[in-house]
């Protein structure tokens, strides 16, 4: 029967979750700090899955997933959070977790999410079951789903030239763009495209990484060359060998790994760790990054010499907002692959959701659109999606509040007292979350992203009658 673990500081939600997933016939156990729940995971009980809430009273759950993977537990994690914080579970995506729910969270969609990642797990581990002692089950290499659906927008139209254009050549690539957009889908175009298209496609995510690990992981390893190499490891160069190396999030390895991924890159050698021989390797590397690795580099933060010899070629992804166009074509996109998912036969969406799609700045990309179709498609009984099937804050979106830089600006004429400027701008802008909201404690503290304590001091601190 798998354990699942549960994360979360609301004793009574991880209450109603335990209870939920009991009566669906797993055992659950839940912990209320990312203290608690790492001590969990390195002990003797065996857990299957883990569901973490992004807002933790001692850490957040970014921290908390880089703290699992560094102790190298590849458990699959299910990332809890509000839609104030999408772009940060998208990069929880980048950074190893299986995927993510918005709460209020829906219990098929819940239960649908952790059929998946077990199913994930179950498929790929060739090691024992997910625990303390599966500390060797390898990190996630497949693609999740994300795709670069060839639009009609101008944006997707000069993607697919580019695409076409270097996929025939030898040239390294570097892919640029938001988290959730595509970037390993048009990496695997290029290679599909490239005349290395009948040899390996192998994409890491190095994100998902961890600095002991990211070295055997690439390059291999020999049995006895540290603690745990219990066996001889190819690496990652040597599986891609004539084909393709994709490397996802390549900003997040280390200088020491940058420093023999570039002798690898350009010597076309390399060696396992615990040997002293090298290896011959033919790989074609494609890099992506949602960063800028100019920017990085000029910062002492990227090898610029590394960068310079990946950055032989550059693609730019545009993020959802900016394809609008496109926004039809995904939605189609994903009702089918809902359907065909989920056992429905959802033929489409009404106009007043297809308005809301359009109107919507979509923060988690592709991704995020895929999960709300999907959620969509589960909570909807008709033949046409409707708008009640949609979650509020895309129904009712809580307007961005301007940066606190710019409202000193604004008020600079009329005070020279910065902490009263700022507590000014602070009351003003929890006053519009808690109207926005129709005064739901809750909500607005996930919106403001604090906890709830700390919402209630600032209402008894500005007098605000809530």
């Amino acid at each position: 029967m798998p354990r699942i673990l549960i994360v979360d500081d609301d004793p009574s939600f991880g209450l109603m979750v335990k209870k939920f997933l009991e009566k669906k016939g797993f055992e659950a156990e839940e912990v209320l700090t990312a203290k608690s729940c790492l001590e969990k995971l390195k002990s003797a009980l065996v857990f299957d899955i883990a569901l973490l809430d992004f807002r933790l009273p001692d850490m957040d759950g970014l921290a908390l997933l880089k703290e699992i993977r560094k102790e190298n537990i590849q458990i699959p994690i299910i990332l809890m959070t509000s839609y104030a914080n999408i772009r940060t579970a998208v990069k929880a995506i980048q950074m190893g977790a299986f995927e993510y729910l918005v709460k209020p969270i829906n219990p098929d969609e819940t239960l649908l999410l952790i059929n998946q990642a077990l199913e994930q797990g179950t498929s790929e581990n060739t090691t024992p079951p997910p625990n303390k002692t599966s500390k060797s089950k390898q990190p996630l290499e497949t693609s999740k789903g994300i795709q670069f659906i060839e639009g009609t927008s101008k944006e997707s139209t000069e993607v697919m030239k580019y695409i076409d254009l270097v996929a025939p050549t030898q040239l390294s690539v570097i892919i640029l763009g938001e988290s959730g957009t595509g970037k390993e889908y048009v990496s695997r175009m290029i290679h599909q495209k490239s005349k290395r298209a009948d040899k390996p496609f192998v994409a890491i995510d190095c994100g998902a990484l961890s600095d002991e690990l990211a070295g055997s992981e690439l390059f291999g390893h020999l049995k006895g060359s540290f603690t745990g190499a219990v066996t001889d490891k190819k690496g990652q160069f040597q599986a891609a060998n004539g084909g393709t190396l994709f490397l996802d999030e390549i900003g997040n390895l280390s200088y020491e790994i940058q420093v023999k991924l570039l002798r690898a890159i350009q010597e076309g050698m390399v060696r396992k760790i615990g040997s002293n021989k090298d290896e011959a390797v033919d790989v074609r590397i494609i890099a992506a990054t949602n960063e800028d690795l100019s920017d990085a580099a000029k910062r002492g933060e990227f090898r610029e010499d590394l960068y310079h010899r990946l950055n032989e070629f550059k693609i730019k992804v545009a993020p959802l907002r900016e394809r609008r166009d496109d926004i039809s074509v995904f939605s189609n996109h994903f009702l089918a692959q809902s359907n065909k998912e989920l056992d429905k036969e959802v033929n489409g969406f009404s106009e007043e959701v297809e308005n809301y799609f359009m109107q919507y700045s979509w923060p988690g990309n592709l991704r995020e659109f895929k999960n709300i179709v999907r959620r969509a498609v589960l909570l909807t009984i008709d033949n046409e999606v409707q708008a009640e099937s949609l979650p509020e804050e895309i129904t009712n979106p809580v307007v961005e509040e301007k940066p606190v830089t710019d409202s000193v600006s604004e008020t600079m004429h009329q005070t020279s007292d910065l902490k009263e400027m700022i507590e000014k701008n602070e009351k003003e802008t929890i006053i519009k979350i808690l109207e926005k909201v129709k005064y739901n404690k809750s909500k607005a503290a996930r919106l403001l992203n604090i906890d709830r304590k700390t919402l209630y001091n600032k209402l008894k601190l500005y007098g605000i009658d809530a």
